[in-house]
């Protein structure tokens, strides 16, 4: 009994006890031998096996001794009667004795196991050591990570428009345009503009959600696109380039310094409040990286998303012809096309910040 008991403990496999899953079954590759040589807590079933079947020789070679032995009779008889009875006890001890230490280990083992499958993490394949397991196949943090990527995990757009970045209102940029890669399609319908989305390089901001923000804004049925009146398609071809597809204007996203340059080109001076423009003799809409990144006090932190789509529907709206407007009365939402980063009160009426040419939509 105590031998069955023990082969029993070994038989168990871990993987395969009822109730406990087989992590990544469809992954593990049985080793050759790995049914005779499972590892369970540190010990090889076949080494405590074949000490055990040394010791059940031991005892047989004792039994099978000389006549008087076999007997029972004469002092020989008795010496072996003797031994093979402690042969007898001392075996079924030690062998209890193993069979209860290797059960408390594969059933630590399950309990590690079970812990680590609740937490998500991967029981090692018998036989595996951890080099092969971290080099042959991703583990599961690797997945649950690229799975999260994929499920959105990361900050949402809404959460990272809504935050302020730090940037110094002299920061003094590279004077490298870069268009941001890809294509945004133009989502609505009635007249297609293109346009291109320039960052400047060096700016420590984030030039992809800055494409993504204005391909949001203006194609947003409160902006420019509305009732179907045009619909914007972002693309990374240069104005008046031979073929391929060539935008309408180049939206920018530049340092102060970059931004005063091209500005000036168009006759307009932004270091006095340090502003966005429309550079209307060039191919740039100028938007001063140093208020999409700290806003204006006119809007406030809390609302900065809201400043950043008044100031691509306000520069664009230039581009499309619009000119600056006052508050039209106390308390009404400020025209897209008043001056918001300077001011909201104009001849005694105060507006509310707005960052929509059509709110209401």
């Amino acid at each position: 009994m105590p031998r069955r008991e023990y082969v029993e403990a070994f038989d168990d496999d871990v993987y395969g006890s009822p109730g406990v899953p087989v992590p990544h079954a469809d992954e593990a590759e049985p080793e050759p031998g790995a049914g005779a040589r499972r590892r369970t807590g540190g010990l090889r079933a076949d080494e405590p096996d074949g000490e055990e079947g040394r010791d059940g020789q031991a005892g047989r070679n004792g039994e099978g001794g000389g006549g008087g032995g076999r007997d029972g009779r004469g002092a020989q008889g008795a010496r072996g009667g003797r031994g093979r009875a402690f042969t007898g006890v001392a075996a079924a001890a030690v062998t209890t004795v193993l069979a209860v230490v290797v059960a408390g280990q594969v059933a630590d083992g399950r309990s590690g196991m079970d812990r680590q499958l609740r937490a998500g993490g991967d029981a090692p394949r018998a036989g595996a050591s951890d080099a092969s397991r971290s080099e042959a196949r991703p583990t599961p943090s690797d997945g649950a990570d690229e799975g999260k990527a994929r499920s959105g995990t990361r900050a949402s757009y809404g959460e990272r428009m809504g935050r302020l970045f730090d940037l110094a209102p002299d920061f003094e940029g590279s004077g490298r345009l870069t268009a941001v890669a890809g294509r945004d399609e133009a989502p609505g319908k009635g007249e297609v503009v293109r346009y291109r989305v320039d960052v400047e390089d060096g700016l420590p901001l984030d030039g992809e959600l800055f494409a993504e923000a204005v391909h949001r804004t203006l194609n947003d049925e409160r902006s420019w696109s509305h009732g179907g009146a045009r619909t914007f398609e972002r693309v990374s071809g240069k104005p008046g380039e031979s073929g391929g597809v060539a935008p309408a204007f180049v939206i920018t996203l530049a340092s102060p310094s970059t931004t005063a340059k091209w500005c000036a080109r168009s006759g307009l001076d932004t270091t006095v409040d340090n502003v966005s423009c429309d550079s209307a003799s060039t191919e740039r809409v100028m938007i001063n990286a140093y208020r999409w990144a700290r806003g204006a006090d006119t809007f406030g932190p809390d609302r900065i998303r809201e400043y950043r789509e008044m100031l691509i529907n306000h520069e664009v709206g230039h581009r499309l012809g619009k000119g600056h407007v006052n508050c039209p009365k106390e308390g009404a939402l400020a025209p897209v096309m008043m001056q918001q980063t300077k001011y909201l009160t104009v001849g005694g009426a105060t507006c509310r910040p707005n960052a929509w040419p059509f709110p209401d939509a």
